[in-house]
């Protein structure tokens, strides 16, 4: 049975973010050279208020209409009728708000009527031959497959009729063992980059597998399933062979654009405007207590894959809980007078904004737990082994289980589990303005009755 088959430098992922990225400057050419185009030929007055070709001015709207009809994603790639139908969705959305916004204010003067509509249907042609031309591109440049497969297996024997990317999991010494996260944390660092992942494996152990791939954001498949146990959400085959589909992954990569472009525009400017207070912070720690400014612990990130999240140390160096196995209670004597208050403020989260920057976390998302955190007498995942889905996506400095109140020591089995749920929760229903508002809502509970 083989091991691990290497793949080439450049995943597909990698090239489809290339494509589109191409894309979006083909279209935007298209448009504009079409408005040109009529203005050269209608005389540049007639389609240039204010001295500006109204073809600029529509290409920031058209490309925010084309991401709303998903013009860039993986099923625009690959199939050419979805690709122009989209794309000219967009096109005619954009020419009625535009029509709608001349209206409204009286505005339909200022551009002949004749020369915008003559300029959307030359663009519309333009784009619907530029999308011609680059999805044939695509196919070349992509050999037909759009999407890096990856097959694990696990215990069932090597017959050869697989191609591709395999994983041996005897031979690379992994499993799905739900009581180690250590051991899944290493199996993440395997799934990375791939968009597909196929498993086979005895039917003992598919349950523990299904769980693993609902929370590794990626489209997850158990072969030869002999029951809708697992909670499929569809049916599939790879290379002659049944699978059924029991994870897509809860953000596609225009989503997961949109989350990061939020976490920059947020971050960037909160660091440096926050860039005084840290230096105070640092100064009144190092003035109290010996040690680190920062504290750094091992915690579970996305796709169950750890990393070191970063915050002001609190606590007397000596009496660190790297493993996370004791929570801070009230009058906890680990905790330094300048901990109190930068706990009780929430601001020792605040280098979590470094963590952000450098994309182990996200602004809003389920929080990230230590290794050794506990509810009650029990460790985090043996309350519920749907602990290991909320990790589909990156963990948050703030989340929904926050802005509900669900701070603090886990004293007990319900105080996971409220959290659980509404992570849970979050990871199923993400929306781009459901992290907004989580944001607005986390101003009001930064300083809590839990903090300590």
């Amino acid at each position: 049975m083989p091991r691990t088959h290497v793949r080439r430098a450049l995943s597909k992922q990698a090239v489809r973010l290339i494509l589109y990225v191409q894309l979006v400057l083909l279209d935007c050419a298209t448009v504009i050279t079409g408005f040109s185009l009529i203005g050269m030929i209608r005389g540049e007055q007639w389609i240039s208020p204010a001295g500006v070709n109204i073809g600029y001015l529509l290409v920031p709207l058209y490309g925010l209409l084309a991401i709303n009809r998903n013009a860039y994603t993986i099923d625009a790639l690959g199939s050419l009728a979805e690709s122009l139908r989209r794309s000219l969705t967009a096109l005619f959305m954009t020419m009625l708000i535009i029509l709608m916004f001349g209206f409204f204010f009286h505005a339909q003067d200022a551009v002949s009527r004749a020369s915008f509509a003559a300029g959307i249907c030359v663009s519309g042609l333009f784009l619907s031959v530029a999308r011609i031309a680059f999805y044939y591109y695509t196919r070349n440049r992509t050999g037909e497959r759009l999407t890096d497969d990856l097959l694990i297996l696990d215990g069932l024997p090597y017959t050869g009729l697989y191609n591709g990317n395999v994983i041996n999991a005897a031979a690379e010494q992994i499993e799905p063992d739900l009581q180690n996260p250590r051991m899944l944390s290493r199996l993440a660092s395997y799934l990375h980059g791939f968009d597909r992942v196929v498993v086979a494996c005895a039917p003992d152990r598919q349950y523990a597998w299904s769980l693993l791939l609902k929370g590794a954001n990626i489209r997850g498949e158990i072969m030869l399933p002999e029951s809708n146990t697992l909670g499929a959400i569809g049916l599939s085959a790879y290379h002659g062979n049944d699978t059924l589909v029991v994870s897509r992954g809860p953000l596609s990569m225009a989503n997961r654009a949109k989350k990061r472009i939020l976490d920059l525009i947020v971050t960037v400017p909160a660091l440096i405007l926050l860039s005084p207070l840290f230096l105070v912070v640092a100064i009144a720690i190092k003035l109290e207590s010996k040690g680190p400014v920062f504290f750094r612990q091992q915690r579970i990130g996305r796709s169950n894959q750890l990393f070191n999240i970063l915050k002001f140390r609190s606590m007397r160096e000596e009496m660190c809980d790297a493993e996370g196995n004791r929570s801070a209670a009230r009058d906890d004597d680990r905790i330094t007078r300048v901990g109190a208050f930068i706990r009780r403020t929430s601001i020792d989260e605040l280098p979590q904004l470094i963590n952000v920057l450098r994309g182990d976390m996200s602004l809003v998302g389920p929080r990230p737990h230590a290794l050794g955190s506990l509810a009650g007498d029990k460790l985090f995942w043996e309350i519920d082994e749907q602990y290991w889905v909320r990790h589909a996506l990156k963990p948050g400095i703030t989340g929904l289980a926050q802005i509900r109140g669900y701070r603090g020591a886990t004293m007990q089995r319900e105080d996971l589990e409220n959290r659980l749920s509404a992570d849970l929760e979050y990871v199923h229903g993400w929306r781009l303005w459901r992290d907004i508002s989580i944001l607005f809502y986390t101003a009001k509970v930064m300083i809590h009755r839990n903090a300590f």
